[in-house]
């Protein structure tokens, strides 16, 4: 195929315990999916679920075990964390039926839903959308994925993140509104799912801002950790 210019590299995420890598599709992110997250933002009672999505380039990765420098971006002065579990599809299709929906995972990563609040916040206000709040460049820190058959129990897993040390956000996956198979079932009535694809499902309470300097370490018990320092 004759390109008139190079294409971008093709964005992409390391395999714990292997040289492969997982190629990117689409990041798919489920909003509110935990109760006590919700409540904090106002929201209460389960909802059907609502989704937004980032590029996928803004996946940034390191290999296992090495930290990811993220750049604090531009337009924001309240730059926010969200420590999410990351469900990697090998397959896809359209309307999956639930009991059919854990046949399609690849695997698991701990990722970081980066969020500019100020500018969401404000755009919220404004009834406008917000994708320049969570779609910016490097808003989506993943952690190396973890093939379904060596994650154990990711349903039922502790999730957490500490900044510089100190304890920001803690729950268990088991407290989401809607569960991963649930998610992409929903998620397949609205667009055909595709091997590649990213869904970051929602995070516990806890979200507050974070600075230039500061090193966020998040965890999902069984999969490989993520640190990230702010640059």
């Amino acid at each position: 195929m004759d390109f008139v210019f190079s294409p971008p590299p093709q964005a992409s995420l390391p395999v714990t315990g292997s040289t492969q890598r997982f190629p990117i599709h689409r990041i798919y992110c489920v909003a509110r999916n935990y109760v006590d997250h919700a409540q904090e933002m106002g929201d209460t009672g389960r909802e059907p679920p609502f989704f937004f999505a980032k590029p996928a380039d803004a996946a940034v990765s390191a290999p296992a075990g090495a930290p990811v420098a993220m750049p604090y971006p531009s337009l924001t002065s309240d730059l926010h964390h969200e420590v999410e579990l990351v469900v990697a599809l090998g397959s896809g299709g359209r309307n999956i039926a639930v009991q059919d929906a854990l046949r399609h995972v690849w695997g698991y990563a701990v990722g970081l839903d980066m969020t500019r609040r100020d500018l969401q916040a404000q755009l919220k206000k404004q009834g406008r959308p917000w994708c320049i709040a969570k779609g910016f460049d490097a808003s989506a820190p993943i952690g190396a994925i973890t093939p379904a058959a060596q994650a154990g129990d990711v349903q039922q897993a502790q999730i957490a993140l500490h900044v510089n040390g100190q304890p920001r956000q803690s729950g268990s996956t088991a407290a989401m509104i809607w569960n991963i198979a649930e998610i992409i079932a929903a998620l397949s009535t609205a667009w055909e799912l595709q091997a590649g694809d990213l869904i970051m499902t929602g995070t516990p309470a806890g979200v507050a801002a974070v600075q230039r300097g500061d090193v966020l370490d998040a965890t999902v018990a069984g999969l490989a950790p993520l640190q990230v320092r702010l640059v």
